[in-house]
Formats: structure tokens, sequence, C-alpha cells
């Protein structure tokens, strides 16, 4: 069965629910996926741990149960937003991809109908890629700082003697207050374009593809597709998401813990980073941390996707 084209139900109400969906997804998302983002990040950006395991039991030993999910305020609110974002503006730009396929198809065909029907392909699966990476685009002004301070917030000392920071907001004020606005909280931006657009192009399109082979090969629709299966194809999507776009992301943590606390800027650029991690570390790098990543992009993904789509068939 052909895949119900969104074009039919484009409206302010339709991407308000796009955006209600995707905030209960990323809620799901942080809850989930927290413990181990620490562990990624403490992974990339510090040389005192042997492997994911002696990391997390180092935190746990150390700095105690809680200390894996050190930093949520932060992302639970940002992230929250941040995947709300992402759907909202993929089904915004898949709707336009429809309406732009409609105009297409009755170019040339004149006689057809100009409505959509469900003998119409959908996308094409380069679309899907260009409205994944359009949502990490969008998404990314949110992101960027969002995870900067995450990412402080992971890495400062335990200590409460040694803290940099007490919280997101004075987190937030002191970053900004040193380096301002745009090379302060925004530093890393530009590997976070290249990362969102990369990841999130892969991760919708995917997911997609899954589930339209799904309903190709059992001749229903999507809304019969059950929670299992959704968890599962999300799930690989968010393996595929990672394996696409993880040299970005460790570029990424380097730079938005680079000069913390006392001290300079190692990195000057997104391409300086690049050239000192080859240097340093060769292409292995670039994958400090991906063990425990796609342990968590599994369950962390495969959960957004089955509540995000749980949560657009209740709303209608």
């Amino acid at each position: 069965m052909a895949e119900e084209l969104e074009a039919e139900n484009a409206s302010w109400e339709r991407s308000a629910k796009d955006l209600a969906a995707g905030a209960a997804g990323g809620i799901a998302q942080v809850l989930l996926g927290q413990p181990f983002d620490i562990i990624k990040v403490r992974l990339q950006t510090s040389n005192q741990y042997n492997s994911a395991l002696d990391c997390g039991k180092k935190i746990l030993t150390h700095e105690g149960p809680l200390a894996f999910y050190k930093g949520t305020l932060t992302p639970l609110i940002g992230i929250g937003a941040c995947v709300s974002v992402q759907f909202g503006a993929f089904h915004y730009a898949r709707r336009h991809f429809e309406e732009q396929n409609l105009k297409h198809a009755n170019s040339l065909s004149p006689s057809s109908s100009t409505s959509p029907t469900s003998d119409t392909k959908p996308l094409s699966y380069p679309q899907y890629y260009a409205s994944g990476a359009f949502a990490g685009l969008t998404n990314s002004i949110l992101s960027g700082p969002i995870e900067h301070v995450r990412i402080r917030l992971q890495t400062q000392p335990h200590s409460p003697t040694q803290r940099l920071y007490s919280g997101p907001l004075d987190c937030i004020r002191k970053i900004s207050s040193h380096a301002g606005i745009l090379s302060g909280l925004y530093r890393g931006q530009t590997v976070t374009l290249f990362r969102e657009a990369q990841a999130y192009g892969v991760w919708f399109l995917t997911f997609e593809y899954l589930m339209n082979r799904d309903m190709a090969r059992n001749g229903y629709s999507r809304k019969e597709i059950s929670s299992p299966k959704v968890a599962l194809y999300g799930g690989i999507a968010g393996e595929a998401l990672w394996l696409a776009s993880y040299p970005f992301d460790v570029v990424k943590s380097k730079m938005q813990t680079d000069g913390f606390g006392v001290g300079k800027q190692r990195y000057k650029n997104m391409r300086d980073c690049f050239r000192q991690t080859w240097t340093a570390e060769g292409w292995r790098g670039f994958w400090k941390g991906i063990g425990p990543t796609l342990m968590r992009a599994m369950p962390v993904s495969a959960g957004t996707f089955a509540v995000v789509e749980l949560a657009m068939r209740a709303l209608g």
C-alpha cells in the first residue's frame, strides 16, 4: 500500500501536532540516553579511562549513581525542544517536497487531478535525506549551545571545591561573559552544522526507508505497523545516524571542551581540530567512544520514534 501523503493535511494544526509529538519523543530520548551520553563525552574528551566499562565504573565509584544524570536539566528542557523542532522541520520539508512532486506529476499529466492521491509516489529517498538534513540544520540553532552547556557540565571536576559551574544558568552566564554569544555559547557551531545535516539526513532516511519497505511488503498503511516494529526501525536508524556522523561529533566535543577552566584554546577552528586529532591519534581518534554511543543509540532512537509515532497517531 502506498504511503499516505502529508500534503493532504498541511495546516498549522498539523505542524503543532508534529511539534508536540516531537517534544514527547525528546523527553523519552533524554531519560533513556543521558547515562550513555555522559560516558561518551568523557571518553571523547579525556584519556583517563581505559574503556566505556572502566569509565562507567569510575563514575559510579567516585561520583555516585546520580552523576550519570549530571547536567540533565539542560537537555531535558533543551533536547525536548530540539526533537520537537527536528520532527516539525522534517515534516514541513516533507510536505514541501510532496507538493512539488504533485505539481511536477500534474504538469506531466494535465488531465489528472490536482489533489494528492494514494497512487502518487510521495518522496524519493534523496528527498527524505534532504528533509532530514533541513531538520538537522534547523535544529542546530538550539542544539549547538544546549549541547555545549551540557558537555561543560558533564566534564567539569566532580569535587565541589573544583567545580567551575554551579548549574546550567551559571554555565551560560560564565561562557557568555568570557567569550560572548557567538564565540562562546556557539563555539563549534560550524562542525555542528555538518554533523546535524548528515546525522539527521541519514536518521530520517533510514527510518522512512524501513517503514516504506514494511508497508510495501505487507500491503498495509503506516498506522498499521506495530509499535515494536516502529521501535526496531527507529533503533536501526539511530545506529545509522552515529555511524554516518560520529567523527563530526568527536571534533564538536573537543572544540566545546577546549579551554575548559584555566588555559588557552587549543584548537583554532574545526579544520585545525581535525588536523590535530589525526596527527595525535590517527583515524582511531575520530571513533573514541563509539561503543557506548552505539549501545545508547538503539534504545534511545527506538524509544524516540516509538513515542513520536504513538503521539502522532493519538493526536490524529
